[in-house]
């Protein structure tokens, strides 16, 4: 099994370490080039900035090789930034500097909606398929969705509000299970694309 994990900036090293305690026997790689998509069997999006991360997505190149791949079936795990990234559509942000989207998931966003880093926070996470108990997810300048689309489906939520959704093998989550020692969301994405038992 060949994992990327996409390496330009954010919480490379947390999805790194994760993946190689959660699936030690997967070959875990950076993402930095066009060339290092081939043969990915999934890919991570990681928490970050996603104004950076947009932006060395275009000056490396990677922006539309990425598109291409994530339309034509490469399943992805993004998270916070990540999810922005893949988001159909941002409402508005505060700052006004709301960067490009891939457009692959069929939400609406709100960039840094939990407010501000003083504000970040670990809390309980209902996730379809997880037994008990909740996992716990970590929120950090994370966005908000506002709606979800006909084409996605919540997956998880936060005292009753929606902060993961799933559209076929494209997984979108609002926290970082990438900060967690459990490694259930993984694992349940790794499954859902048949990568794992």
């Amino acid at each position: 099994m060949r994992l990327g994990v996409l390496a330009l900036q954010g919480d490379v090293p947390e999805h790194r370490r994760a993946l190689a305690r959660f699936v030690p026997r997967a070959e875990v790689v950076g993402v930095h080039r066009a060339p290092d998509l081939a043969s990915l069997d999934a890919l991570f999006l990681p928490g970050g900035e996603s104004t950076t991360i947009a932006r060395l997505l275009e000056e490396s190149g990677l922006w539309s090789p990425l598109g291409t791949s994530l339309r034509a079936g490469l399943p992805v795990l993004a998270t916070c930034a990540g999810l922005i990234l893949l988001a159909r559509e941002l409402a508005p942000g505060a700052s006004g500097r709301d960067p490009p989207t891939l457009g692959v998931l069929d939400v609406q966003v709100r960039r840094n909606d939990y407010g501000s880093q003083g504000e970040s926070c670990e809390a309980p996470v209902r996730i379809e398929g997880l037994r008990p108990p909740p996992f716990v997810g970590a929120f950090i300048r994370s966005p908000r969705i506002l709606s979800v689309g006909p084409s996605a489906e919540a997956i998880a939520w936060r005292d009753g509000e929606v902060v993961g959704v799933r559209s076929g093998k494209v997984w979108g989550l609002s926290f970082h299970p990438e900060l967690s020692d459990d490694p259930r969301v993984h694992r349940a994405f790794l499954r859902s694309v048949g990568l794992v038992r």
